[in-house]
């Protein structure tokens, strides 16, 4: 009997890791998986184990010895928590060092990012940063370790080089949309993304809708299910042939379907401030200096920057998003809704 393919995962409970997971546990091929959930509570281990999946618990924060001796057993790590922590990077990466070095295969990284990483300083001024493809190698590789994410994905990149790993990096942008699935019914998964509740809660406590500058600056966006699907292409295309797709300096993957600009957010977060009884009319303003540091602290000027991407790469494997900005209009209106019930 063929061994099952051990499959390692950490973010699986976030808004975009549940949805992959939900997707993995749906796979046509799930019987042969031996799917390893890193978690931090034991409530949660509890309700994901009536899902059939092994439970680690453990952190990002400590005790990383428990990543890597998960990693060094996976053919396969999924990382999909902090994309910003390289002491638990690093640990993923040693135990999937050791696993290489028992196995003589390299082991498959699908690591997740975000296109922080082609950031401008426009703070809400212009729209005219110039959109980068996935397809850029080059360029992309050329990006230094000061700029978002870089400090872990350049250490991921370098281990692919060394040929102990196959490195994949799924890059969104902007993520939206509410998920659905086993884990949302067992109420483990985060329900709102992390963008989108930085975009709206702070136009709550002001009670009006809001941008930095001229509100100028674009985004690349995309829906958590067509985030979610993604990863699942990329896997089955890694599954069938590792080689078949793009990794180490080939493997950033963008994640999006349109651009929205920081006004076309502020007006719809007014919007639904207006149905819920807030505001009368959908007026919307800049922020002030004084309540970018309030809200957001020193990562105010990344709410005003822009961040155009384009995934050619990605919709080369297939992948072909559905969801557009109607629906981002749509689940910034009902977000207000969502965070005013307290959430």
């Amino acid at each position: 009997m063929a061994s099952k393919i051990n499959i390692f995962l950490t973010g699986a409970t976030g808004h975009i890791g549940g949805s992959v997971l939900a997707r993995l546990l749906n796979h046509p091929n799930f019987s042969s998986f031996e799917l390893n959930v890193l978690v931090r509570s034991t409530d949660k281990a509890k309700k994901l184990r009536t899902l059939r999946v092994k439970v680690t618990l453990g952190s990002y924060d400590e005790k990383l010895e428990i990543l890597a001796e998960a990693a060094s057993h996976a053919d396969i790590v999924i990382s999909m928590a902090d994309a910003d922590n390289l002491p638990a990077s690093t640990a993923i990466l040693d135990g999937m060092k050791i696993k290489h070095a028992a196995s003589g295969k390299a082991p498959i990284l699908i690591h997740t990012s975000g296109t922080g990483i082609i950031v401008d300083d426009a703070r809400g001024l212009h729209g005219d940063h110039r959109e980068f493809s996935d397809l850029e190698s080059e360029v992309l590789n050329a990006i230094p370790v000061t700029a978002l994410h870089r400090n872990v994905d350049i250490p991921i990149i370098e281990a692919d080089k060394a040929g102990y790993i196959n490195a994949y990096i799924i890059t969104p942008g902007t993520v939206f949309g509410y998920p659905s699935g086993p884990l949302v019914d067992l109420g483990i998964q985060n329900i709102p993304s992390i963008q989108m509740r930085y975009l709206i809660k702070p136009c709550i406590a002001r009670k009006q809708g809001a941008y930095f500058g001229k509100g100028l600056n674009l985004w690349s966006a995309v829906d958590v299910d067509d985030t979610a699907d993604l990863y699942l292409i990329l896997f089955d295309a890694i599954l069938r042939d590792p080689e078949s797709a793009g990794h180490g300096t080939e493997g950033y993957y963008f994640v999006e379907n349109f651009q929205y600009s920081a006004l076309e957010v502020a007006q719809a977060i007014s919007e639904g401030l207006v149905e819920q009884g807030i505001m009368t009319t959908p007026e919307i303003s800049p922020f002030t200096l004084e309540e970018g540091e309030k809200y957001f602290g020193t990562f105010w000027p990344l709410l005003g920057a822009n961040s155009k991407v384009k995934a050619d790469r990605s919709r080369a494997l297939g992948w072909a998003p559905k969801r557009d900005k109607e629906d981002l209009i749509a689940n910034l209106k009902s977000g207000v809704a969502f965070y005013l019930k307290g959430y």
